[in-house]
């Protein structure tokens, strides 16, 4: 069988078949047991994608394994109302993501998977391409921060075959601060060995910030609908321009 075309230069990047084999045979032998990796099902990929985006891995699944259980195709989560879905999300965050999966999800139930996946509601150009690569079998390449770091530091473009081992790569050994050099499967030939990035900018503090404020907010609500009067009205004014909750005649409760 024919492998994947092999990819043109990405940046100042090159492909090395050698380099790509070397990191899928330490794949083989050191991957993370992740549940999502062991379907090709898109709907359970973008639930992942999704809870993925700014949570913590260790976090994200035992939620995906219970919003599964409850909601096992596109179909049965487009069938839910949006209050559910929110009320199901809290806890892990950045509770738009909901929505926008649910959106999705009734636009796969009622048109089916597009081509273009970035038709879906909130899915952008990443999300995409590891929707197209892990479910659908597109030899592209999702470039999250782990991908971008291993290609930025060996100077080696991949195809999208190894695209899993390169996150766990990034995850695991490769790391921006700390990397773990004398554990990589590329790391003789790779010409920044030992190299430390600089710290990124940290997002702000979460206590006393108005994301909480809205948490807050949104976390009275989602156990039941309340008098306006009694919650932050900041918050709730936010929150109603995002869709996460409804201001009726002065009582806040979630879509129905």
């Amino acid at each position: 069988m024919r492998g994947p075309d092999k990819p043109g230069p990405v940046g100042a990047h090159t492909y090395d078949r050698g380099v790509e084999e070397a990191l899928l045979a330490w794949y083989s032998e050191t991957a993370r047991e992740l549940p999502w990796r062991r379907t090709r099902d898109p709907y359970a990929i973008l639930v992942s994608e999704v809870m993925l985006q700014q949570t913590q891995v260790e976090r994200v699944v035992p939620r995906y394994e219970r919003w599964l259980r409850r909601w096992p195709t596109a179909a049965t989560l487009a069938a839910a109302s949006p209050g559910d879905v929110i009320v199901e999300w809290q806890g892990l965050g950045y509770n738009r993501r909901a929505l926008h999966l649910h959106r999705a999800a009734r636009h796969v139930a009622e048109h089916g998977w597009p081509d273009d996946l970035t038709a879906l509601p909130g899915v952008g150009d990443y999300t995409a391409a590891a929707l197209g690569n892990f479910a659908f079998g597109r030899d592209v390449l999702p470039r999250d921060v782990n991908v971008e770091r291993v290609e930025r530091r060996t100077g080696h473009a991949f195809t999208g075959r190894a695209a899993q081992a390169l996150m766990d790569l990034g995850a695991t050994v490769c790391l921006a601060r700390i990397p773990r050099c004398g554990h990589c499967p590329l790391g003789t030939r790779c010409p920044s060995r030992g190299t430390r990035d600089e710290p990124l900018r940290r997002q702000s503090r979460f206590e006393g910030s108005f994301r909480q404020r809205r948490a807050k907010a949104l976390r009275l609500v989602a156990e039941e609908e309340r008098p306006e009067s009694e919650l932050d009205a900041d918050a709730v004014r936010s929150l109603a321009r995002d869709g996460l909750v409804v201001v009726v005649d002065g009582r806040v409760s979630l879509p129905a």
